[in-house]
């Protein structure tokens, strides 16, 4: 009897696989891989990308000393990577997208039982923290959030320590620092404490009589000036920690924790009630509401009563850093440093409206200060991008907004796989960075970018895998695309993620990708060469004062330009562009967010404009190769204006400036200072591994003699005059061919040049 050639039904997911992508630059070996792993029982084949009988990828799960086990099998013949789950660049602030350590829900069950907590609390607060009537039948009255003062201890400075500091002022008494303090309305003095009886009459005591009052910090640093006789210290709450380590003794920050290793005493646990509500005390539902501790960072989303109730574990009202308000739509964030919360009672919290500060906002249409200091506005009223397309790879995109309605001409769900799946956008991502591309010119709302370009939508978030990116990519190779929205990042490294970014462009498709929001090193994949890479800068002035957009800012340069804290940076960085308090869409209506996600989309729109109005894109450039996508790069980046802020990691070439994209740009540019170094250390290197004809090589030796920008199939090829490749673009060619012939990781030779 012969066996079954049916294979076995799939594998039952098992604890300790994991997703894997397997490539291979041979097909017929893949195929014939994918036939053997239906057959085995310890793999899981996913799914097959390609053709069946000539696929590109298989995606299958397995264990990873299986997975181990298949590469020392089949060796150089076929990669494998972990395929790891896609996360969006955070939007707005960088703690609105922090991990979660308490949320709570906004259904009636839980509001009440929430409620009855904050019952039980307030009841266990001290008396000097309760500030409602026992009395349950009493109404509270509500609390309208303020800053919350500083607590500090001022001590008079003796003879010897004013002699010793060089201070020539006379010392003042104990007394009379009190009786000051006392009589400040900008003081409130908490307390004295008096000096231990051993030491009352003792020379060698520093301090003798201490006042504790509380303040605004911006008045105890003036004190400390003006008063050098008197010592002024911060009155710091006490925490169970262990040994202070150089990691512990970090300060927090709203999207961080401080990182002393706390003890939590059991039981420990408080219930801040809050009321959101617009400028007319209307309440405001879907803002999301995040409470920054000593301990840990809390969160909760308000319901339809404008109420959310944030539990802290391990914190008290008194040891709050700071809040932040995120509204859905309509509304300006806002963030307070040191809040005065109170319990049993609603913290209320009043926010601005987006038209408060944009006249006739949403029904008269505006463009953004992003693209007023690009400049787009200036361009011609005909440069709208026809002709390009751009696909946005993201969370999908709200087709219903009226400023996205019938903007969006075809898309995909990667995620969940139906068919109009992409049109939907849980997470509001996608919908705000194609709304700063393409937006509709209907005269209200928002100006796109580039509002007649076709726009493709290929959804990858919530859920999407590495694996769903590259099935994503090889959707823009078959559609044509010409630029690609990456507002994402990751850790780490993918080969297979990168040599798919480097396949598309080679067929003509250019990727600009946001450098990351996690302030260190720029994310994967940003920090490859065949892509642009995009940081986050703010200006002054275009934001509230007290709300989050303005925690993002760092120094500023004398035209109210600056890095964003959040952007990540490094050499990896090419460009820079508006990414702090970005009015764009989001489904149900506008919201200003923050990141190089908001970055990302201005430099995108502005290079379809270039590829469908630059003359040269239409000649020379006009064949779908990687030098098309090269020359696109060198024309953003030529186009640049430094922002001088003292760090070019964080800005690179500069911002974009769209008039001058149109100016005449040489196409052998001359390398710049930076671009000279790092060319410098790679013919160092492959000096050091053997790799150059010799030592003393020079650049000009580098330089191959000649390059023509023709394509497979084109009748005119031949009769392309052959362009002299100089500079560094012809000595990274160069380069690049010597790589692929010693059998380094390379793009390889092009076969049409």
């Amino acid at each position: 009897m012969s066996k079954s050639t049916e294979p076995p039904g799939p594998a039952q997911h098992r604890s300790g696989q994991q997703r894997f992508i397997i490539g291979s630059s041979d097909s017929a070996l893949l195929a014939e891989l994918a036939r053997e792993l239906a057959f085995d029982a310890e793999v899981r084949l996913l799914r097959v990308l390609g053709a069946e009988d000539a696929p590109s990828l298989l995606v299958v799960e397995m264990s990873p000393e299986h997975a181990e086990a298949l590469e020392e099998r089949l060796g150089p013949q076929v990669t494998i990577e972990p395929d790891l789950p896609l996360e969006p660049l955070g939007h707005g602030p960088r703690s609105a997208m922090r991990k979660t350590i308490a949320m709570a829900g906004k259904g009636k069950g839980e509001d009440e039982k929430s409620r009855a907590q904050t019952s039980r609390e307030t009841k266990r607060q001290p008396d000097s923290l309760r500030t409602g009537s026992d009395d349950a039948e009493s109404t509270p009255e509500p609390n309208t959030i303020k800053p919350r003062r500083q607590r500090y201890m001022l001590a008079t400075k003796s003879p010897m320590q004013l002699m010793a500091a060089g201070v020539s002022e006379q010392p003042i008494s104990p007394a009379t620092l009190h009786q000051m303090l006392t009589e400040d309305s900008q003081v409130q003095v908490v307390r004295r404490l008096q000096p231990a009886r051993a030491t009352l009459f003792s020379s060698e005591t520093l301090v003798s009589e201490i006042v504790v009052a509380e303040m605004e910090v911006e008045y105890a640093q003036m004190l400390r000036h003006q008063l050098p006789q008197v010592q002024v210290e911060r009155d710091h709450l006490l925490t169970y920690t262990t040994t202070a380590t150089p990691s512990a003794r970090m300060t927090a920050t709203p999207d961080r924790a401080s990182a002393e290793s706390l003890l939590l005493p059991l039981g420990l646990q408080t219930t801040i009630s809050f009321l959101v509500q617009g400028p007319s005390a209307n309440p405001l539902r879907d803002v999301t509401i995040h409470v920054i501790g000593t301990a840990g960072h809390f969160q909760a989303v308000t319901g339809s009563d404008g109420r959310a109730h944030v539990t802290l574990f391990g914190d008290t009202p008194q040891s709050v850093q700071s809040i932040l308000v995120m509204p859905s739509e309509g509304h300006w964030n806002w963030r307070l440093e040191r809040p005065a919360l109170m319990t049993g009672r609603d913290n209320v919290i009043t926010l601005r409206k987006l038209s408060d500060t944009f006249t006739g906002f949403p029904g008269q249409q505006i463009f953004g200060w992003g693209q007023r200091a690009m400049r787009l506005e200036q361009l011609s009223p005909t440069f709208r991008g026809a002709g390009v397309k751009i696909a946005v790879i993201d969370s999908g995109a709200d087709t219903r907004h009226p400023d996205l309605k019938n903007k969006i001409a075809a898309g995909k769900d990667l995620v969940d796989r139906t068919p109009t799946g992409w049109t939907v956008d849980t997470v509001r991502h996608g919908s705000h960075c194609s709304g700063i591309i393409t937006a509709a010119d209907n005269g209200q709302g928002i100006f796109g970018v580039a509002t007649e370009a076709e726009i493709h939508i290929c959804k990858i978030f919530p859920g999407g895998w590495q694996s769903d990116l590259i099935e994503a990519l090889d959707y823009c190779i078959d559609n044509q695309i010409d630029v690609v929205n990456l507002s994402m990042g990751m850790p780490g490294y993918n080969n297979l993620i990168a040599q798919k970014i480097n396949d598309a462009r080679n067929l003509g498709v250019a990727c600009v990708v946001a450098a990351g929001n996690t302030a260190g090193p720029v994310n994967f994949p940003g920090n490859i060469p065949t892509v642009l890479t995009v940081a986050a800068i703010g200006k002054v002035g275009t934001y509230p004062l007290d709300s989050g957009h303005a925690a993002e800012a760092l120094p500023a340069n004398r035209d109210g330009y600056f890095s964003a804290r959040f952007t990540c940076l490094g050499p990896e960085i090419d460009v820079c562009a508006p990414g702090v308090a970005i009015l764009s869409t989001v489904p149900g209506g506008y919201a200003a967010w923050d990141g190089t996600s908001q970055a990302a989309p201005h430099v995108t729109g502005l290079a379809a404009l270039v590829l469908a109005h630059r003359e040269e894109f239409r000649n020379e450039f006009r064949y779908r190769d990687h030098r098309r996508v090269d020359r696109l790069f060198q024309v953003i980046k030529a186009s640049c204006v430094p922002i001088n802020i003292g760090d070019r990691n964080r800005t690179g070439a500069g911002m974009p400036d769209a008039v001058r994209a149109f100016e005449p740009i040489p196409v052998e540019a001359a390398a710049d200072s930076v671009q000279q170094g790092i060319l410098d250390e790679i013919i160092k290197k492959l000096i050091e591994a053997g790799l150059t004809p010799a030592a003393g090589m020079s650049l000009q030796q580098l330089v191959p003699a000649q390059a023509s920008p023709v394509s497979a199939g084109s009748a005119a090829a031949s009769s392309v005059p052959a362009r002299p490749a100089t500079g560094v673009s012809g000595a990274l060619a160069q380069l690049d061919y010597e790589m692929y012939s010693a059998g380094l990781a390379g793009y390889g030779p092009d076969p049409l040049s």
